[in-house]
Parts: C-alpha cells; structure tokens; sequence
C-alpha cells in the first residue's frame, strides 16, 4: 500500500499537538518506509518531523524561561524580608542552588582589604566550604568581580584557562565537584563578593540559565546591602540610645525608611504600573516625582513640575550617571540616577516641599533601584509575552475577515480594546540594527498598551490613539538615539475597529514607501502630512478632509462673511497667478484683488504660493469645484426629451 503523504504530515500535527517524544517521529519515518513511500514523500516527511521538533524545543525553553522568572521573583519576594545577614545568606545560597538545580551554591563576600572567605554554603558535603578562607588569590570569584560579569568552566578540575586557587581547589576535589561557576554581587562601580554554584558532572551552562543567576546575584547583592546596612544601624543605635533621646527619633526615621522602601519593592514585585510606583515614591519624600527616559522624556507624571530649569536638569543627570547618586538643584529639586549596572535607564527628578535628609536622599537612591527593577521586569515581561501579542497581530493583518468572537476574545485577554481608536507605525531602520530596534519595540508596545510586530524588515507597532502623526513622531524621537542613526517612520489611522487594522497598516506602509520615494529618509510621514499624496494612497481616499485641511479657514470665511476669497483665490491661479489679470476676470480692481489675497495669506499662512503648498491648494480647489459640478447634475432634473 502506498503512503499517503497527507496522511503522514496530519500525523505529525498529531505527535506536535501532543507534545511527543522526539523517539515518535522516528517511529513515524521508520512506517512511512515500510509503506512503501519514495524518497520525496519521505524527505517531505523527514522536514515536517524536523520542524515539529523545533517547535517542541522552543516550546520547552519558554516553559523553562517563564518558570524561571516565577522562581525569581518568588526569590525578590524572599529577600525583602527583613533577614539578618546570615540568614540572608543562607536564603541565597539554598535560593541559588535549587533555581536551577545545582548540587553546590556558596557565597563569598569581600573585606575592605581585598581579601575574601566564604559567608555561608548550601549542599555540601564536608566541613571545608563556611568559613573558609581564599585570601587575595586569583580564583573564579575574583575574576568575576574585577570583570563585573559571570566566569565559569563546564569542567573546572582540568581547566587551566581559568584561574585557580588551593584552597577554593581543595573543597572542588572534597566535593567532587566538576562544573562551577563564579557571579558578582555587584553594587555600583564596585562589587563586595561573589555567588558559586556548582555540580558534580560536567555541565555546559545555557545563556538563560547565566542570565538568571546575574538576576538573582544582583538581586542578592542589594538585600546584603540592605542587610548590613540594618545591622550596623541597629548597633549604633544600640551604642548610642543610652546617650541621646533622639536616637528613637533616628531609629524611627530609619524603620519609617525601610518600610517605605519595603512598600515600594512590593509594588514592583505586584505588578504595579510606573505612575503608581512614581506617586508612591513622592509621597513617601513628601514631593513630587516625574520619571525620564534616558533621552530626557517623561515616562510618566505623579504631578507638575513648573518651572523647572530643563538645562540644569540635563546637566544634572549626566553628572548624576557619572557618579552614580543623587544630585541636588535649586528650589529643592533632585535627579537620581536610574541605572542597571552598566545600562543609563533614565533619571528620577524629584521636587521636594521640604529640605531632604541624608536618610531621605539613601531611599530616592533605593527608588531609583525600585524604578530601575521594574523597567527591567517590564522588558522582561514584553520579551515572554511578545510571541503570543506578535501571533495577535500577525492575524490582524493577515485575516481581517476573521476579526470576530476569535480576536476580540484574545484582546481582551491580553488587556487591549480595539474598540477604541488605534493607529499604526512603521519605522525602518536605517542603519541595519533590527535586532535592537525590535526589543526596543517590544519594551514600547508593553509600555503603551499595544502590539509589535516585524515586517519586510520593518517594525509594526498597533498604539492606542487617534493621532497617527503625533506617534510617529515620538516613536522617532526615542528609537533614533538609541540605535545612533536614522528611522524612517510612516503611520496611518486611527482604526474602526479590529477590522479595520490591516487597512491602515497598508496605509502607513505606503506612506513609508512614499517617504522613501520623496528622498525623506529618516523622516515622519503620514497621510496628513504627504498632502494631496495622501489622499492619493489612503484607502478610503477622504476629499472632504483634504479639502478642509488645505483650504478649510477660506471656505470658512467666506461661508460666515459672505466674501468672495475661494473664487478670487481660483481666479488668482486660472490667471497664472497674476493679480492683474485676475481682477480683469472678476470685473473688481486690482486694489481689491490685492486685498483679497493678503486676508487669504492671514489665512493659510505666509508659505501659501510655495511649489508644495500651491500644488495642494490647486488640487483642493479642483476638486472641490468638481464636486460641486457633480451634485447640481445629480439635483437637476433630466432634460425633456423632444
């Protein structure tokens, strides 16, 4: 019997759809052959098991991915308990090593001398690991910590392209120890220790899996922080309180600190939006808090700021980047640094009703980390959802016909109404880095409330608002200082509904090639914008828009003062635009033409009798005058036949 080769590709949707061992597919191949099936059905065959394979893989690493970023946030849940700092440790370590699986974690904190031991360990086996002392001697954890980033080696006993050390050696071979890796617990420009993980079989460590544990070290690195931060301020209160009574005031300062602190990471770990983070923040310093992208534009308002010197602050956050902390203005006005590691996020500008307090300035400083910590779970966030709102908006623009129960029952699960206006960008980069381009996008689209998409080497972005120039814009401004060079924008909208999405994406696309085609590039183009081009590409080709956006305020005035500016305008123009000879047409005197035409330039604007804009006024008063011609045939009555 022959093999069907419909067959055989349904049955490989079938082993997909039940997630299936890669051994089935083989099983699969091995039937079709003794089926009797040639060498094309069977390679056919081969490339769709190929495939589903890949999609079972990928499939597999987002599951781990998302439990992976539900295990560490649990961790930041963990380590905003208030802790002593061996307790911490002890969370981390236990944290660390069951993360991810390994057999070993340990953590190593730096003296003020350089020199280095082990705090604490989890999962081992001999006596040799806590308190061990590794001295100033090269070994992993220094070489992480000098190089602010991960060092490890899939099989460290025979590697000697890193580092070793006798006494860190001596527990491995105790251990048995084979894969280790070293993380910094980095703070600032510094770092005060190290995070071990390690196993006892060989073990080549994945890039998600060396993302997660920097993640959890810096999250790490900030409770220790706090944690010893608390200790020594829990010891001179301790020294002093029997001195001073206003050691209860420092110390209820300080709790009241912490607390607010504590309030505001558990927004950050619940899911709070950025304006509620910032309200929250200026109340707890009794002011008001904006919070800027690193090119200086409000992300979000907890209040007006009037009056603010923007050069003062531009130069205030450049200096606040360069050292890292919080620098005052006039008027009490602060901007902090928002920073994740090496990375500028932006800057926190605070106006305090009040004169701050060293304690006020360290919690702007941990707000700052707040704010930053949430940028990043943002992006985080839009990067895990990003393929199920791509797949969304792929089929908004693919099958518009199928914009039913379906969709609008995906975009109310993932928060969007397309019931409301929307418009669509287009931005191409010009210099070639797409990959940058569309995490970006995905960051912005979260941010915003929209979609993202990637097409014919273009970003797509589906944003609520009615106003397509305006997004294109600002999508502009933000995407060309972060990849150095220009974007080409086009935009389109707004929508009537999810049907209409795919519409105005051909639309905005047009625009874009318009741009392209006018030598634009780098610029912003929509149907409003390209003029009588963009009644041209637009999709429903709207008259009365143009005609009321290029000629409107004339129209306007004649209709309300009963004068005569649309028709000495058209006779200004039929007469090749000469005064003279346009007054002979309308039987006035010059004087009166010239008149005329100063009201008309009050009107449309100094640059009216520009190439550009004459073409536009030209094409309206066409068309406008055609349409008039067209409704008195259709109102007249029929001539009698004779």
């Amino acid at each position: 019997m022959a093999w069907d080769n419909g067959t055989g590709a349904l049955a490989v949707l079938e082993l997909l759809a039940q997630e299936a061992p890669p051994g089935r597919f083989d099983e699969l191949l091995h039937d079709a052959l003794r089926s009797g099936a040639d060498e094309a059905e069977l390679n056919q065959l081969a490339k769709a098991a190929v495939m589903a394979r890949t999609v079972l893989a990928s499939a597999g690493r987002s599951r781990d991915r998302e439990a992976a970023l539900t295990a560490l946030v649990d961790t930041a849940h963990d380590l905003t308990s208030p802790y002593d700092l061996d307790s911490l440790l002890r969370v981390i370590a236990r944290r660390a090593r069951r993360l991810l699986t390994f057999d070993m974690a340990y953590v190593s904190l730096q003296r003020p001398d350089g020199t280095s031991y082990i705090r604490t360990s989890e999962g081992d086996t001999t006596a040799l690991s806590a308190g061990l002392e590794l001295g100033a001697a090269q070994n992993l954890g220094s070489l992480a910590q000098r190089r602010r980033a991960p060092v490890w080696s899939a099989d460290y006993p025979g590697d000697r392209s890193v580092p070793h050390d006798p006494a860190l050696d001596a527990v491995v071979l105790a251990e048995g120890l084979r894969a280790v890796i070293a993380v910094p617990l980095r703070h600032g420009d510094s770092s005060m220790g190290a995070l071990y993980c390690a196993d006892r079989k060989v073990r080549h460590f994945t890039p998600d899996e060396i993302g997660v544990l920097l993640s959890l070290a810096d999250l790490a690195a900030l409770a220790i922080q706090k944690a010893s931060l608390l200790e020594r301020t829990r010891d001179e209160v301790t020294e002093l309180e029997y001195f001073s009574s206003a050691t209860n005031t420092a110390l209820t300062r300080i709790r009241y600190l912490w607390d607010c602190h504590a309030r505001l990471v558990r927004l950050v770990l619940d899911g709070a939006r950025l304006p509620t983070l910032a309200r929250a923040t200026g109340d707890a310093l009794d002011g008001v808090l904006q919070v800027r992208d690193p090119g200086g534009r409000p992300l979000t308002d907890a209040g007006e700021l009037p009056g603010l010197d923007e050069e003062a602050v531009t130069r205030a956050a450049l200096q606040a980047h360069t050292g890292r902390a919080p620098v005052p203005l006039p008027d009490e006005v602060w901007v902090a640094p928002v920073t994740a590691g090496a990375e500028d996020l932006g800057v926190l500008v605070l106006r305090a009703f009040a004169p701050l307090t060293d304690e006020d300035v360290r919690l702007l400083e941990l707000a700052a980390q707040s704010v930053a910590a949430l940028l990043l779970i943002q992006r985080s966030t839009a990067a895990a959802e990003g393929p199920v709102h791509e797949e969304l908006l792929q089929d908004l623009l693919d099958r518009p016909h199928r914009a039913g129960l379906d969709l609008r029952e995906r975009t109310r699960r993932l928060g969007l109404d397309l019931d409301v206006p929307h418009v669509v960008v287009v931005a191409r980069p010009e210099g070639g880095e797409l990959g940058k381009a569309v995490a970006w996008a995905s960051s912005y689209a979260y941010r915003h409330g929209g979609l993202k998409g990637v097409r014919r080497g273009c970003i797509v972005l589906l944003l609520p608002g009615d106003d397509a120039s305006a997004a294109a814009r600002q999508v502009s401004a933000e995407l060309s200082p972060l990849l150095g060079h220009p974007v080409s924008t086009g935009a389109a909208g707004p929508t009537e509904g999810a049907g209409g999405v795919a519409a105005v994406y051909e639309e905005a696309s047009r625009c874009l090639d318009a741009l392209t085609a006018l030598d634009g590039t780098g610029g912003t183009a929509s149907l409003r914008e390209l003029g009588f081009l963009g009644l041209l590409l637009s999709a429903d080709h709207d008259v009365d828009a143009f005609i009321t956006t290029t000629i409107g305020p004339v129209l306007e005035y004649d209709e309300t003062r009963l004068t005569e500016l649309t028709r000495t305008l058209d006779a200004y123009y039929e007469s090749g635009s000469s005064p003279t000879h346009a007054a002979e047409a309308l039987h006035v005197h010059p004087n009166t033409v010239s008149r005329r035409l100063e009201r008309i330039a009050e009107l449309l604007g100094e640059g009216w009798q520009k190439p550009a804009q004459a073409l536009e006024i030209q094409m309206a008063l066409r068309l406008r005058k055609t349409r008039v011609v067209l409704q008195e045939r259709r109102t007249s009555p029929p001539p009698r036949r004779q």
